[in-house]
């Protein structure tokens, strides 16, 4: 199953910073997602981009996780040249991917 099954996503930036909450739909689905969505596989969802270090926070009472991917943004919007300076991409790109069955 994709994890866009379970959660959606919301994304943010503060300079090179990018942020993204992944939101399970329902409560209960919240330590299905802390178990399997790690800022290690965070990291897969990038093959090929170079990012710092991925700091994860859990916020259980709101069945959300949070990702700071530092390094992530090729400068920031006033630096980059990419497409999506702001990096509201790259939550859709985490929403892709797949977990065991609940």
């Amino acid at each position: 199953m994709r994890l866009r099954e379970l959660a959606h996503s919301r994304t943010g930036d503060k300079g090179n910073t990018s942020n993204i909450s992944v939101i399970a739909y329902k409560l209960e689905d919240y330590p299905h997602l802390a178990r399997h969505v790690s800022a290690e596989r965070i990291r897969t969802c990038f093959p090929g981009m170079s990012i710092g270090e991925i700091e994860r926070y859990e916020l259980p009472a709101l069945g959300a996780l949070n990702f700071v991917l530092h390094d992530a943004l090729a400068g920031g919007v006033t630096q980059s040249l990419a497409l999506d300076a702001h990096g509201k991409c790259i939550g859709a790109a985490v929403l892709d991917l797949e977990l065991p069955e609940t």
